[in-house]
């Protein structure tokens, strides 16, 4: 089991603020099949959250207790029906090349391209208002100005 310093668990609870639950914990209370999906869970993201559903408090906490103690993670929180754990995965790095091996560094972007689509770059985002909402592209013509039909002449 994992042991957490306060500040490392105020920052996993800032995380796993705006997760969602990923396993659910049901009737039929911790099989070996619910313990597999967070074992897999846990392999795959580090930090999830599990909806227990039921009202009894102290099957919760056995619940936590026992996942943290069969899968070795760490208990981040328990808020209501939400338990929320994390395990870290061991990080599988390449060994970095070394110097004069012929690799050469990615070149910068070039400014104005669209790097992600569906997203603007500052170059071809739509200019806003003071209020947040994008200009319109047509403006009504005013009374002085040369578009408007001079009544008359």
């Amino acid at each position: 089991m994992q042991e957490l310093t306060p500040a490392g668990r105020r920052e996993l609870r800032a995380r796993a603020h705006h997760l969602d639950a990923v396993v659910s914990i049901s009737g039929n209370g911790l099989t070996s099949n619910v313990l597999k999906e967070i074992d897999s869970a846990l392999k795959a993201h580090e930090l999830i959250k599990i909806r227990v559903y039921g009202d009894d408090r102290d099957a919760r906490a056995a619940y936590l207790a026992e996942i943290c103690d069969k899968l070795g993670c760490a208990s981040v929180q328990s808020i209501g029906k939400l338990l929320v754990v994390y395990r870290a995965n061991p990080i599988e790095r390449q060994p970095a090349a070394p110097a004069g091996t012929g690799r050469r560094r990615a070149a910068p972007a070039k400014a104005g391209f669209n790097l992600r689509p569906g997203r603007p770059t500052t170059a071809n985002a739509p200019r806003k208002t003071l209020a947040g909402a994008p200009e319109p592209r047509y403006r009504k013509p005013t009374a002085g100005s040369s578009r408007t039909r001079k009544s008359g002449r």
